[in-house]
């Protein structure tokens, strides 16, 4: 019975044997031990040596004498099935990483777009310095007028921009409206020569939204009070479309 209880917990049935028959037995050497858990002696010992590691076991030695061992206190179970649960969430963490990517290959195989959709800062973030990884110039189309009348939006674009200087990813970004006039203290060397920008004037938009496009993906980052939102798009078509527009855009606009 505490064998099956102790498999609950995650122990294997060899270790569930060996921690079981040392709970209901004060101590004993690993050739009793086998003998009495239909064990073979070299598994009983690699299963004390990882009793032991866990410190579910002591090992009890006396110069001349065969050593014995004993079960520890059983609360040590418990530091076990915290261990367990802590290595659990850090695969859950690891999994809940990994699966966008996955699904996005899976997309990509069978020919569909690969679509990612975040919510809150984290995920704005994450889409938003995926343009960091971009082996291509990115282009930009912002409304950064409307987007700098977000506190969040503007302290989360002054840490992306240094990344983006310490990465040397280069952009072009087109901006919804007029150039506004320069003030003393907002030249920056390094991202001017990474950095072009022309204005689309004659448009005309309060929308609080950033285009990306770069290396076939297509990215969008919208925050508007409360709701903050990054969309990732992966798909050939769509990219060779939105690049298409953004460079004839390019053309007409001022710089």
């Amino acid at each position: 019975m505490i064998q099956e209880q102790l498999q609950n917990f995650g122990l294997t049935k060899a270790q569930s044997a060996v921690l079981g028959y040392l709970l209901e037995n004060k101590e004993a050497k690993a050739s009793l031990i086998a003998r009495s858990t239909s064990h073979p002696r070299g598994v009983v010992y690699k299963v004390l040596e990882e009793l032991l590691a866990m410190e579910l076991v002591e090992k009890q030695e006396k110069e001349g004498q065969i050593a014995r061992f004993r079960a520890s206190h059983p609360q040590n179970i418990e530091k076990v099935l915290e261990e367990k649960e802590k290595k659990l969430e850090q695969s859950k963490k690891a999994w809940a990483d990994l699966l966008p990517q996955l699904v996005s290959s899976y997309n990509m195989t069978l020919n569909k777009p690969g679509i990612k959709f975040f919510e809150g800062e984290d995920g704005f973030k994450k889409v938003l310095y995926d343009t960091l990884t971009s082996k291509s110039e990115v282009y930009l189309f912002i409304n950064t007028e409307a987007m700098e009348e977000e506190e969040k939006f503007k302290e989360i674009n002054a840490e992306y921009k240094q990344k983006r200087i310490n990465g040397k990813i280069v952009k072009k970004i087109l901006r919804v409206g007029k150039k506004p006039e320069l003030t003393f203290g907002t030249s920056n060397e390094k991202y001017d020569a990474m950095t072009e920008i022309r204005y689309a004037e004659e448009l005309s938009s309060i929308s609080k939204a950033a285009i990306h496009i770069y290396d076939n993906k297509i990215s969008y980052q919208i925050i508007d009070g409360e709701k903050i939102i990054g969309i990732l798009i992966e798909d050939k078509n769509i990219y060779e479309m939105n690049k298409a527009w953004f460079e004839m855009m390019w053309e007409t606009a001022k710089s």
